[in-house]
């Protein structure tokens, strides 16, 4: 029961009424009989800025941040976490208050984090080679946390080889920042060679639209004659859940991961940097996928 004494967490976007946080992180705090209510809030562009001051005056404890504003936000926060500073993107802002030092805030990325932990569900990334088609917002975040994983090798592929490459080259430079023993064998390649990468390759991780719907019957970027069936495929688009690259992945005896566990564990990760305690990952997953089968009528 929401009283006087009740915490706000919440997330922000422009639009915001498609998202499927509130059912998932409300979930969580239920099961956990805490006294936090987490809440959508539909925030502007102009009013970004505003809305963050405006959560620090109301004791707003968390905010996740959604389209367009993880990058502009960054703008706004007090300390960026160096993997969310790297990739140029917030998701996740905690919010600490100090009788003495006042209101802090600190953004991070744990959309990268979402999707390391759903692969991880099937086996550890550690030594292993993996493929990622795309190079948009999804991709860097995703190629970033990769990189910085203990992987064998990764492989980026995009239509535009310049996108693919200029990524990949500010992956190696961000990290040999970090690091000087960062020596990871990180190539760029054009789709032509998506087929010898996917033969060679441990993992395949889908970062573009293709499939997304309405466009579900789109040509997937893999049939299953490519893949084999010590792979691991993950495709990160969550409506559908059975998308046509999942499809064939199954064709092809490949286990696969499918999008809506990336959502689900970046909302976890958040969940947890807010609240400092392990998350009831069950009750968030049900809550979840109830609202996937009542979007997809089943």
């Amino acid at each position: 029961m929401v009283d006087g004494k009740t915490k706000i967490l919440g997330v922000i976007g422009d639009p915001i009424e498609h998202t499927f946080s509130p059912a998932m992180q409300n979930a969580g705090l239920e099961a956990l009989n805490l006294n936090y209510i987490y809440l959508p809030f539909h925030v502007k562009s102009d009013n970004l800025n505003s809305a963050i001051e405006g959560a620090k005056t109301l004791g707003i404890r968390g905010l996740n941040v959604t389209i367009p504003h993880k990058r502009e936000v960054i703008t706004c926060l007090d300390e960026v976490d160096p993997i969310a500073n790297m990739i140029g993107a917030v998701n996740t802002i905690k919010f600490d208050y100090d009788e003495n030092e006042g209101i802090s805030t600190k953004g991070y990325n744990t959309d990268a984090y979402g999707c390391l932990r759903a692969i991880e569900e099937k086996a550890s990334v550690k030594d292993k080679k993996i493929t990622i088609v795309g190079a948009g917002g999804a991709s860097r975040a995703i190629a970033f946390q990769m990189a910085s994983s203990d992987i064998g090798e990764l492989s980026i592929l995009n239509r535009n080889f310049n996108k693919a490459e200029s990524l990949a080259n500010d992956i190696k430079s961000n990290l040999k920042q970090l690091n000087d023993n960062f020596n990871l064998n990180i190539n760029a390649y054009d789709m032509d060679s998506l087929k010898r990468e996917i033969q060679e390759s441990e993992i395949l991780i889908d970062t573009t639209p293709i499939g997304m719907y309405p466009n579900i019957n789109d040509k997937p970027i893999a049939s299953a004659d490519m893949m084999h069936d010590d792979l691991i495929v993950n495709d990160i688009v969550y409506t559908p859940m059975e998308t046509s690259l999942i499809k064939e992945a199954k064709k092809a005896n490949a286990e696969v991961v499918y999008g809506y566990k990336m959502l689900l564990y970046q909302g976890i990760r958040s969940f947890e940097i807010w609240l400092g305690e392990e998350a009831p990952v069950k009750e968030m997953e049900n809550a979840l996928l109830k609202v996937f089968r009542h979007l997809n009528g089943f």
